[in-house]
């Protein structure tokens, strides 16, 4: 006999469910593209509760979620703020991570050599910070926390100028603004969005995360 004080679970809400729990096995990549679609499309299409908890009924258990990860950008006082820098690898290597305070101006060089200039713990100066990359047979990764409004501008010369990862734009309008350019020639100047303690692994399956979410918000605006 049921228990009359029990309700039933609306089938939308168990539709939510399914959909989230779908996107985050092909961010942990426990689904393939095509898989997720055909999933998604029974999902919207199926009419039943037990039709919905068969979608994942195989897929491995979803470990915890982690927690949603700051996007406050730590700023310094104007006028601890150097107005130019320049960090220089040639043959070498040269790097810059931790609360370190970025320059207005930074002018970066790779020559041969790798820089690395981790922003996600720096503490950005009120307004503009300017980055001018200069590779040449040589590699600068720039990595930047959401909650910056970031703009690029590079060139690359039988090389690369490449901006992976992404971030919804800062609601803050007042976010520190980082402004990257420059040339690689026979090298290359990558950015990559991530939060503070985030792996470039971890960084991935949040893209693919974020990309089946949108993949399932069109698919249930067109109503499956």
């Amino acid at each position: 006999m049921s228990d009359p004080t029990l309700k039933p679970v609306p089938l939308e809400q168990t539709r939510q469910r399914i959909v989230d729990q779908l996107c985050a096995q092909y961010a942990a990549e426990n689904l393939t593209d095509e898989l997720l679609e055909q999933r998604l499309g029974q999902a919207f299409a199926a009419t039943s509760v037990v039709e919905l908890n068969a979608l994942v009924a195989d897929l491995p258990t979803e470990s915890a979620a982690a927690p949603a990860a700051s996007t406050t950008v730590a700023m310094a006082r104007p006028d601890m703020v150097a107005d130019r820098q320049v960090v220089v690898a040639v043959m070498g290597a040269a790097e810059r991570k931790g609360g370190w305070t970025p320059p207005r101006q930074l002018n970066v060089i790779a020559v041969m050599g790798g820089v690395e200039l981790d922003f996600r713990e720096a503490r950005f100066a009120p307004g503009l910070t300017e980055v001018t990359c200069f590779a040449m047979m040589g590699g600068i990764e720039i990595i930047v926390p959401p909650g910056v409004h970031v703009e690029t501008n590079g060139m690359g010369l039988m090389g690369g100028f490449a901006h992976s990862g992404s971030a919804d734009v800062p609601a803050d309008p007042n976010a520190p603004v980082l402004r990257i350019g420059g040339v690689a020639i026979m090298g290359g100047v990558e950015l990559d969005v991530r939060f503070p303690g985030e792996k470039r692994g971890d960084a991935r399956r949040r893209e693919r995360l974020h990309r089946a979410e949108h993949r399932a918000i069109r698919r249930l605006k067109r109503g499956g």
